[in-house]
C-alpha cells in the first residue's frame, strides 16, 4: 500500500486528486498509476484504470493473472469496480472510504447486487489514517488556492 501512496503523491504534485494504484502478481509489482483524469484529458484516466492498464501492458493480456491485488488510497468509483470486474482482479486492498462515490462499501455495494460473471474480494482500512490525510490535505490547499484566486481576482476589480 505504501506504493500506491507514493503513486498518490505523483497525483497531487501535478494538481491532480491524490490517488494511487498498483497491481501485484507473484509478490510482484506488474503495474501502477495514479489519478490523471485533467492532466491526460481523459475522465477515465482513474488510478486504478491506470494500473489495470499498465499491468495489461506488461503482461500483453487483457485480463489479469489469477493471484492479482490491486491496492488503491481510496474506494473505488462505479467505473473503476467494472473495469476491475472485467480485468478478473482477485481482491482489492484500499486505504480509506469515498462517501460520495465509493461502489463497495459507502454509497454504493456494488458487488452485492446484480449479476456479474466475476466477483473478487475486497478488504479496506489499509493505511486508512494516513490515505485519509492525504486526502484532506489535497483538498484543503485546494480550498485555500481557490480562495487566493478569488482575492486577487477581486483586488484587481477595485
Amino acid at each position: 500500500m505504501q506504493l500506491a501512496y507514493e503513486q498518490a503523491e505523483l497525483a497531487a504534485q501535478q494538481g491532480e486528486i491524490p490517488v494511487g494504484a498498483i497491481v501485484v502478481s507473484q509478490n510482484r509489482v506488474i503495474g501502477s498509476g495514479y489519478n490523471a483524469p485533467i492532466s491526460l484529458l481523459d475522465p477515465t484516466a482513474h488510478a486504478e484504470i491506470q494500473a489495470i492498464r499498465a499491468a495489461c501492458l506488461s503482461l500483453n493480456n487483457y485480463r489479469l493473472p489469477d493471484d492479482a491485488t490491486l491496492y488503491v488510497t481510496l474506494e473505488p468509483c462505479t467505473m473503476c469496480v467494472g473495469a476491475l470486474v472485467h480485468a478478473r482482479i482477485k481482491h482489492v486492498v484500499f486505504g480509506t472510504t469515498e462517501p460520495k462515490a465509493g461502489s463497495l462499501v459507502s454509497a454504493r455495494q456494488l458487488l452485492q447486487d446484480g449479476y456479474y460473471n466475476h466477483r473478487f474480494t475486497f478488504q479496506q482500512g489499509c493505511l486508512q489514517e494516513k490515505c485519509a490525510q492525504q486526502l484532506s490535505h489535497f483538498f484543503k490547499q485546494r480550498r485555500e488556492q481557490k480562495k487566493q484566486e478569488k482575492q486577487q481576482k477581486t483586488s484587481l476589480n477595485d
